[in-house]
């Protein structure tokens, strides 16, 4: 075991799956910087550099899968992939299907999400719920490095498209980007038991759809991904301190959801609150809403999400994302009746 830095964890699967399987190839804007350390190990011919247009190298990164490779395709911002939609949503996503199963798309888009530090609704967005509600789309979403890497590794051989989003304010890399010399006023809520951690050497592949427990409640379950499991878990000790015993699941993924470990903390606790960074509207909140109530479970439902467009002002952004008062607040609204 070693300690990592959140980006470092995954990178390091990168480069355990690349000496694996020659097939993996990495390419993206400003690739050879951001990941130069794999440039050096593994060279331009598998570490390339693209244009600044996310619709031709991520069209390009199908058209490849379907040739016999495995891109890794790096969208710097999860908002950027508007522009190239369609390559996911009508070719990525359908091909296997439509092919009659002939065809796969083995490829992993790494892209990072969310918000927390002012640069509003065009760079801060989550997107996992417009990404997951596409068939055929795997979405993940780790909140450590361990599961970072371990994750990675998991998309790295999945013989369909994952979309694997990394929070900024667990990298830092983008926090050293995020917090430079003319951003010096920018303050940074980062959860510490995220951004570093220990990891396996070579780090161990983590099943996707498998969600993990992070605290043991017994009065209600707190649903989050990413920055909001850290924030979760502040917010239940805050619980503690008030006799609100409250537990804390870490989805991991989007798509699959991990339906088992949502209903049995359902049926424990008969309260779950979801924190979710996403917008609140038709999805990640609503989906699980709509499995508990399908599975004939009843409890007492909550949600906490985006429900605006991120404004750029840091004060209304506050307002927007969910914080730790926030959940901690909606924890207790739950425990009232």
């Amino acid at each position: 075991m070693t300690t990592l830095e959140f980006g470092a964890a995954i990178d390091t699967a990168v480069a355990t799956a690349m000496a694996d399987d020659e097939r993996i190839v990495v390419f993206g804007e400003d690739v050879p910087l951001l990941r130069r350390e794999l440039l050096l190990r593994f060279g331009p011919g598998r570490v390339r550099a693209t244009p600044i247009s996310e619709s031709a190298f991520l069209g390009t990164a199908v058209g490849a899968a379907m040739a016999g490779l495995r891109p890794l395709v790096e969208i710097m911002l999860v908002d950027f992939l508007g522009v190239a939609l369609s390559a996911l949503l009508n070719e990525a996503a359908m091909i296997h299907t439509l092919s009659g199963g002939r065809v796969n798309v083995p490829m992993v888009i790494r892209a990072t999400c969310g918000g927390g530090y002012g640069d509003a609704g065009q760079h801060e967005q989550s997107l996992w719920g417009l990404l997951a509600g596409i068939p055929g789309l795997t979405v993940v979403v780790p909140s450590n490095p361990a599961d970072g890497a371990g994750l990675m590794l998991a998309a790295l051989v999945h013989d369909g498209p994952v979309v694997f989003l990394e929070h900024k304010l667990l990298s830092q890399q983008w926090l050293e980007l995020l917090g430079g010399s003319d951003r010096a006023t920018v303050a940074f809520d980062v959860p510490a038991a995220g951004t570093r951690g220990e990891v396996a050497l070579p780090p161990e592949r983590i099943r996707i759809g498998a969600a993990a427990t992070r605290r043991e409640g017994r009065d209600l379950a707190i649903l989050s991904l990413a920055v909001g499991v850290h924030r979760s878990l502040e917010a239940a000790e805050r619980l503690a301190a008030q006799g609100i015993d409250a537990g804390v699941i870490d989805l991991r993924s989007v798509s699959p959801l991990d339906r088992l470990a949502i209903l049995e903390a359902a049926r424990r606790t008969g309260r779950v609150l979801v924190v979710d960074e996403d917008y609140l509207g038709f999805g990640l909140s609503g989906e699980i809403a709509a499995q508990i109530a399908e599975s004939g479970t009843t409890v007492r439902f909550g949600r906490i999400g985006c429900e605006s467009v991120i404004p750029y002002a840091r004060h209304l952004e506050d307002q927007v994302i969910p914080s730790v008062d926030r959940i901690a607040g909606a924890a207790r609204r739950l425990m009232e009746g």
